[in-house]
This record gives structure tokens, sequence and C-alpha cells, in this order.
């Protein structure tokens, strides 16, 4: 197995909490793609079913490296169980972004759901970035999809 690659991440601590009562985002397992992500809230916080909330990380990063970019990820458990997702689907945060981390928290689920101060709401995960250079043609070159659209494969 190849080593695993790696890049520093530069992190503020925006909450006196992080490294006393809680630990600094890490990886949970030596195979684990993204970091926990906290919500950094001073009281609980209940999302009623259809409600959002912008809720604090107690972080910002700088992820500094052109040719890289930060996405902030549901947490898989917390969709499927209860419901909550990010409000954007996905956040982007790029690598000149310097302010505070900041999860659009969404209650899609049909019971209420309770944040308490601490709990890991989402994940972030670094990704390569590829800049394309747009080039106008009048016809593309054949594919086997060609043209077709959502679905065009069926479901079995």
């Amino acid at each position: 197995m190849s080593p695993m690659a790696s890049t520093e991440l530069e992190v503020r601590l925006l909450d006196p909490r992080f490294g006393d009562t809680w630990p600094l985002p890490e990886y949970a397992t030596e195979a684990s793609a993204g970091m926990d992500l906290r919500a950094a809230l001073e009281t609980e916080l209940v999302l009623l079913p259809g409600d959002a909330a912008l809720v604090p990380s107690g972080l910002s990063i700088h992820v500094a490296d052109p040719n890289l970019c930060a996405l902030v990820l549901p947490r898989s458990g917390l969709g499927h169980k209860h419901g909550i997702v990010l409000g954007n689907g996905t956040g982007l945060i790029d690598a000149d972004y310097q302010g505070p981390l900041l999860i659009s928290l969404w209650n899609r689920g049909r019971d209420p759901f309770t944040v308490q101060p601490g709990d890991r709401i989402a994940q972030l995960v670094l990704a390569p970035i590829v800049r394309a250079k747009l080039k106008v043609v009048d016809t593309f070159a054949g594919s086997a999809r060609g043209e077709g659209g959502f679905g065009h494969t069926g479901v079995r």
C-alpha cells in the first residue's frame, strides 16, 4: 500500500474549548477521508423539520495551496438516521479564504433534532483542483453516451 499524501493545513482556533473541552479535528481512522467538524455553539440548537441554521465550527482555515480546496460535507449517519444534511449540499472553501468556517445545517427529516455544543455535525475534506481552459467547439467527438440525459440507462 502506498503512503497517503499529506499537507499542512493552517487553522485558527476561534473557540477556546478546542484543545481543552473538544479535541482538534482529526481523522477517525488511518483511511478516513474527512475530519469531523463540531458545532461551536454556546447553547443547544433545536432544528425543527424544514429549519436551517448557520452553525459556527469555531475554526478558521487557510488552505493556501491554489491546487487544493476544502470541502465541507455532511456526515452520512446524521443524514440517513436523522435527516440532518447541509443546507447548501456541499461547502466549498477556496484556497485563499481565511474566514470562519460556518456550517449550514438543514433538517430535512420529520422530527425535531437537537444539536448540542461540541457535536460532530459535518466533515472537512481536502481535494485537488484542476482548472479548465474553455475551448469553444461546434460539435463534440462521439461517445458511447452521446446526448443521453438523466436516467437514460434505466434502473436495472
